[in-house]
């Protein structure tokens, strides 16, 4: 994991919000305009089957309450993969985009390394199941990255599923989410053996890096959608900047 790996642009979601997010369809569309590493939130359905999904429900980016007969509360991970494979989660986004489907972990990542493309699984854990999410998407990583020269960056803001997750894999990268810089925030970075600390842009400022550096941990930024704000992080020197504007942002080279 030496020198650090990954490119510093990364795709939000796929393609930010140029295509539906958390699909294949906006993989490729992100790859398109030159992206070669990507974010993407992983979820279990209740059968254990790791997915791509955001939110805790299905009502904002899928036909769920309509093709599953659930109201627009119902939590995604009381749903089987047979049920969920099923859902349209590309209307919502556009018309072109229609009958795109939920994708598995494991069809994300043929697709990255099938074309030599970096990923950076954020562990988005249905409430209550942080542990078991962190230590099934770990081990699922792990074998479906099994003998790439680089592998997926683990993330997620529970710690619950970090521990998990580095107890299960251990050799797997991890990165600590951060919303706000709460008290113990660097020495649980540490505890987890993470090897990057992933801020809300505005946290980011030249103590919070100094700290983060002089710990040792690579830093990145989420989610950045204007120059202004990609400047200043250049300035400051971050190593990874989360972005939707995959339009506005061109990586020079996967290096980039």
């Amino acid at each position: 994991m030496t020198p650090w790996p990954y490119p510093r642009w990364i795709a939000h979601r796929g393609a930010g919000k140029l295509a539906p997010e958390n699909t294949l369809a906006a993989f490729r569309l992100g790859a398109s305009h030159g992206y070669r590493m990507f974010e993407c939130d992983v979820k279990l359905s209740s059968d254990g089957v790791p997915f791509l999904l955001h939110d805790d429900t299905l009502s904002r980016t899928t036909n769920a309450p309509d093709s599953l007969g659930t109201d627009n509360n119902a939590t995604a991970g009381q749903h089987a993969w047979g049920a969920l494979a099923q859902l349209d989660a590309g209307s919502w986004h556009s018309p072109g985009f229609a009958g795109e489907p939920l994708p598995t972990l494991e069809a994300i990542a043929r697709y990255c390394l099938r074309n030599a493309l970096f990923l950076n699984i954020e562990i988005k854990p249905t409430p209550g199941l942080a542990r078991q999410t962190g230590e099934v998407v770990a081990n699922h990583a792990a074998k479906l990255w099994q003998g790439a020269s680089v592998p997926p960056l683990l993330s997620s803001f529970e710690v619950a599923a970090l521990e998990a997750a580095m107890t299960a894999q251990p050799d797997l990268p991890r990165g600590l989410l951060l919303d706000s810089l709460w008290s113990g925030w660097l020495e649980t970075a540490q505890k987890l053996d993470c090897i990057a600390i992933i801020c809300d842009h505005v946290l980011w400022d030249p103590t919070s890096l100094g700290q983060a550096r002089q710990a040792g941990f690579k830093t990145l930024s989420y989610t950045v959608n204007d120059e202004a704000t990609a400047q200043r992080l250049f300035d400051l020197g971050l190593d990874g900047l989360i972005t939707d504007r995959v339009d506005l942002f061109t990586p020079v080279s996967a290096c980039a």
